[in-house]
């Protein structure tokens, strides 16, 4: 990505949602951000409670033009009308996955910190791949992403990137000319005003 070009911004959505409340929120992001694509990540298996979150929320999002992708559950994309998936588990399932949902569909794969499973995936097929933690999470489990990874995939990597995972306002500016995307979740969700969140940790984009 070019220095001189913003990340677009790539919602994600808490494990576990209270769908009306979720819905005015999420609604209210959307009408007063540029947001590019939303991903679905609920932590339930229970394919019925996540098809009503699908379609309510498919609704909001596509009203605005935005994409809407469900994390691991790539068998109900077509069934629920949404753009594509994220995979939890980097590139193991991106060519059968593609091979399933077809071209047109947007397939990413999050990699963790690890430089090689990011162009396994985009080897494979992956419209983006996503590095992260960015920072410490609570647990302290995973690897940290670094900005090098990113300074280092966007000088030599055409697939983009998606930074996720514990975005504070400064690494929002260090990351913001090395990242074609930012990927916000927990950092707003929690927020009494989710918007207002959102506007103070983007704030370094001016």
């Amino acid at each position: 990505m070019a220095d001189d070009e913003q990340p677009q911004i790539y919602l994600i959505s808490p494990p576990e949602i209270e769908l009306s409340r979720f819905s005015d929120d999420l609604a209210r992001v959307l009408d007063q951000q540029d947001i590019a694509c939303f991903r679905l990540a609920l932590g339930s298996n229970d394919e019925d409670a996540i098809a009503r979150a699908a379609d309510h929320l498919r609704e909001i999002c596509h009203a605005r033009d935005v994409a809407i992708v469900i994390e691991s559950h790539y068998r109900l994309v077509d069934r629920l009308g949404l753009d594509g998936c994220h995979l939890a588990d980097g590139a193991k399932l991106i060519r059968d996955v593609r091979k399933e949902l077809g071209a047109d569909a947007i397939v990413g794969s999050h990699c963790g910190a690890s430089r090689h499973n990011g162009i396994s995936a985009g080897e494979a097929g992956a419209d983006y791949v996503c590095f992260g933690p960015v920072s410490p999470t609570a647990l302290g489990a995973a690897d940290v992403a670094a900005p090098e990874l990113f300074q280092w995939w966007s000088e030599m990597i055409e697939v983009p990137v998606v930074a996720e995972g514990g975005l504070t306002p400064e690494l929002v500016a260090t990351l913001a000319p090395i990242a074609d995307f930012l990927g916000v979740g927990g950092e707003i969700w929690g927020a009494e005003v989710p918007t207002d969140a959102l506007a103070a940790l983007l704030a370094p984009l001016g």
